[in-house]
C-alpha cells in the first residue's frame, strides 16, 4: 500500500535542517585544511538526494576549504558527555582535539577516508570529545519504544558469538516519545556524528518518511521496523491504518473486559505464589511445579500479565506436596527442570546474597543436595506422565512462556498444528 506523505511535515523538517545548516556554515574553517580524520564523522548531504537544499547552499560553489560543520544539539551533547563519564572514559577538551587533527593532517596527508579519526589516546573520537569503542544503534519511537527495542535485541541475538567475545561491541540508545520533526532531526544529526545507524518505529507515515529522508540526507543507515508490516497488513485487510501512535490524543483505549481479566489474573497469581493457598489450585488456568530456582515465580508473573491465572508449587525433599496438585486437570500442570550444574551455580550465588549460614547452605546449594532434589522431582514427573516437563536451562522467561502457552493452547483446542491463538 502506498502511504500518503504529509507535505507539511516535509516542509517542517526541511526548514529545521535549513536553519541548522545556515547557522553552522557561518563558522570559519580557514585555520587549516580538513583531512579525512576531521570529516569522517560529519557526513555531507548527498548531492543526488531529491531534497532541494536551501538556495544559499545550492548556489555556492563547492570548496574543499569550507565543508559544512554540523553542531549537535546541546542537550544530546550533554547526554553523550554524561554517558562517557559514567562509563569511565576519557574526555578531551575541544582545543586539544583541534591540535590533534592539525598534527594528523601534517603527518598523514593521505589518510584513508575509511579510517576512523584518532584522538590523542589512539581511540576513535568525535567533536564532542568523547572517546568511544564499538558501534552505536539509535532506536527512535513515538511511543514507549518497546517494539523497536525488542526488535533490535532480537537481531543482536544473532551476533552473540561476536558480542560476547567483544569482537564487535555495540551500544544501543533508546529515544522514546519522539512525535515531532525537530527532535527527530537532532537525533539524526547526533547519529551522524557518532557514525550510528537509526532504527525507528513511527506510526505516523509523515514522521516515518521524515526520518527516512533525514537519514538519507545526512548519510546514515536506517531501518523502518513498523512501516513495512503496517503496509502489508493494510493491504491484506483492505483498510488504511490510522497513523496514530499509542497514547496519541486521537486514540482511545477503553477499559475492556480483557484489561480487567489481566488485572484479576495478576492478583490471583501473586496470592498463589510459592505454593500458597493450595485449595485454590483448581481455579488456576496454569500450574507450574518444580524445585527452587527454576524460575517459577517470574514465569508466573509474566504469564499473568498476559491474562492467565497461574499458580506455582515448589518441590522440596521432605515436604509433602498438596493433594490438590494431583486432583486438578493434568492438562493444566507443567513441570520445570534444569541442568544440575547450572542450578548449583544459581543456588550458590543466591545463598551468598542472602547470607545463609553453612548448615543451611549445605542443604540448599551443595551439589549432592541439588542432584537429589532434581531426582526427587523427576520421580514425581514420571509418576504423572500427563504433565509436560520443560527444560529451562539457558532459556529466557519469554522462551519458556512461549513453550508453556503453545502446549496449553494445543491441549485446550486440540490443534493439529502447534499455535497460540488469539482473537482481536
Amino acid at each position: 500500500m502506498n502511504s500518503q506523505f504529509s507535505q507539511h511535515s516535509i516542509s517542517q523538517i526541511y526548514f529545521i535542517i535549513k536553519k541548522k545548516m545556515m547557522a553552522s556554515t557561518a563558522v570559519s574553517f580557514s585555520s587549516h585544511r580538513p583531512t579525512a580524520a576531521s570529516t569522517t564523522n560529519y557526513p555531507k548531504p548527498n548531492p543526488t538526494n531529491p531534497i532541494s537544499l536551501p538556495n544559499s547552499q545550492a548556489n555556492r560553489a563547492p570548496s574543499d576549504s569550507d565543508p559544512p560543520k554540523f553542531k549537535g544539539s546541546p542537550q544530546l551533547n550533554r547526554w553523550s558527555r554524561a554517558r562517557a563519564i559514567r562509563s569511565g572514559r576519557k574526555l578531551e577538551r575541544q582545543g586539544q582535539r583541534s591540535q590533534v587533527v592539525e598534527m594528523n593532517s601534517r603527518v598523514q596527508p593521505k589518510e584513508s577516508v575509511s579510517s576512523p579519526p584518532t584522538s590523542a589516546s589512539g581511540a576513535p573520537g568525535n567533536d564532542d570529545g568523547e572517546v568511544r569503542t564499538g558501534k552505536s544503534i539509535y532506536m527512535v519511537s513515538d511511543g514507549t519504544g518497546w517494539t523497536v527495542e525488542h526488535a533490535v535485541n532480537a537481531a543482536l541475538g544473532q551476533f552473540e558469538h561476536c558480542l560476547v567475545d567483544r569482537g564487535c561491541p555495540v551500544n544501543t540508545h533508546l529515544f522514546s516519545g519522539i512525535d515531532d520533526a525537530e527532535p527527530l532531526v537532532e537525533i539524526v544529526k547526533q547519529a551522524a556524528k557518532e557514525g550510528a545507524m537509526l532504527v525507528y518505529t513511527l506510526a505516523d507515515p509523515s514522521m516515518a518518511e521524515s526520518a527516512r529522508q533525514a537519514c538519507k540526507l545526512w548519510g546514515i543507515p536506517s531501518t523502518d521496523v513498523l512501516g513495512p508490516i503496517t503496509e502489508a497488513v493494510a493491504s491484506h485487510l483492505g483498510v488504511s491504518p490510522s497513523g496514530l501512535p499509542r497514547g496519541a490524543p486521537g486514540r482511545k483505549f477503553p477499559l475492556s473486559e480483557e484489561y480487567f481479566k489481566r488485572i484479576e489474573a495478576i492478583e490471583f497469581t501473586i496470592k498463589q505464589d510459592d505454593g500458597a493457598l493450595p485449595q485454590n489450585l483448581h481455579k488456576a488456568e496454569i500450574v507450574l511445579a518444580g524445585v527452587s530456582r527454576t524460575g517459577k515465580t517470574p514465569l508466573s508473573i509474566y504469564l499473568a500479565q498476559k491474562g492467565y491465572k497461574v499458580a506455582n508449587v515448589p518441590i522440596v525433599i521432605g515436604v509433602e506436596l498438596p493433594n490438590t496438585l494431583f486432583e486438578v486437570e493434568p492438562e493444566k500442570v507443567f513441570g520445570l527442570t534444569i541442568n544440575p550444574v547450572v542450578l548449583h551455580t544459581i543456588r550458590k550465588a543466591r545463598a551468598k546474597s542472602l547470607g545463609f549460614c553453612e548448615e543451611i547452605r549445605s542443604n540448599y546449594s551443595e551439589m549432592d543436595h541439588v542432584r537429589a532434589e532434581l531426582e526427587f522431582a523427576g520421580k514425581i514427573f514420571a509418576q504423572n506422565p500427563a504433565w509436560p516437563v520443560i527444560e529451562v536451562t539457558g532459556k529466557a522467561i519469554e522462551e519458556t512462556a512461549a513453550v508453556v502457552l503453545r502446549l496449553y493452547h494445543d491441549r485446550k483446542h486440540k490443534c493439529s498444528m502447534p499455535r497460540i491463538s488469539k482473537r482481536y
